[in-house]
């Protein structure tokens, strides 16, 4: 069974989201993170950095969020042409090399989160007229993909974490939602609770 090396709130629950999605069965190995469990022999073995997330499946290991979501949806999503994996691929490393850097560095969210937030805001509008409005969801394709994972689940992450709303980025707004209602984003991506 693939195993998944996590810490509670580590970056662990965006490959967790793409695997309650695709129903892969996974053992979700919990790190203690303060006692850095991750710093230790045993995990260094398997990602000698000594960061989360992590996946072991017999021999196999691999680390870095990004590539593990890409590996997933190679073994276990349906066949794709290499321009549609590339295309998922832009938007992993969209998400992980230029959106969070640029939102989560504090020295850069000034410049970048309106250049950034604003493309993606009017990406997600789209001008698709051969796609109904109530159906442009999705980055690609207009379907759920591991691109809709990688990207939003830095986005669920922004109010979380600095306190971002997404009140001037309406489509950004809504596709959040639209991805906050899927039971497995439930499941694995930690939300703010509403104020009582």
């Amino acid at each position: 069974m693939l195993k998944l090396y996590g810490g509670d709130r580590s970056r662990a629950s965006i490959v967790k989201w793409y695997l309650e999605e695709i129903g892969v069965p996974y053992e979700f190995v919990r790190l203690d993170m303060k006692a850095e469990e991750h710093r230790q022999p045993a995990f260094l073995a398997i990602n000698p950095v000594g960061k989360v997330p992590a996946i072991a499946l017999d021999d196999f290991t691999l680390w870095e969020s990004g590539a593990i979501l890409l590996y997933l949806a190679d073994k276990y999503g349906a066949p794709m042409t290499l321009e549609h994996r590339a295309t998922l691929a832009q938007w992993v490393m969209f998400a992980n090399a230029t959106l969070g850097p640029g939102i989560f560095v504090e020295a850069y969210r000034d410049r970048e989160m309106p250049r950034l937030l604003g493309m993606l805001n009017t990406y997600l509008l789209g001008d698709r007229p051969e796609v109904p409005e109530s159906q442009r969801f999705f980055l690609v394709n207009d379907e759920f993909s591991v691109a809709d994972v990688a990207v939003g689940s830095l986005l669920a992450y922004m109010p979380l974490m600095l306190k971002i709303g997404f009140e001037d980025y309406g489509a950004i707004a809504t596709y959040l939602h639209t991805l906050a209602a899927r039971p497995a984003f439930q499941a694995s991506i930690p939300m703010p609770k509403p104020p009582a």
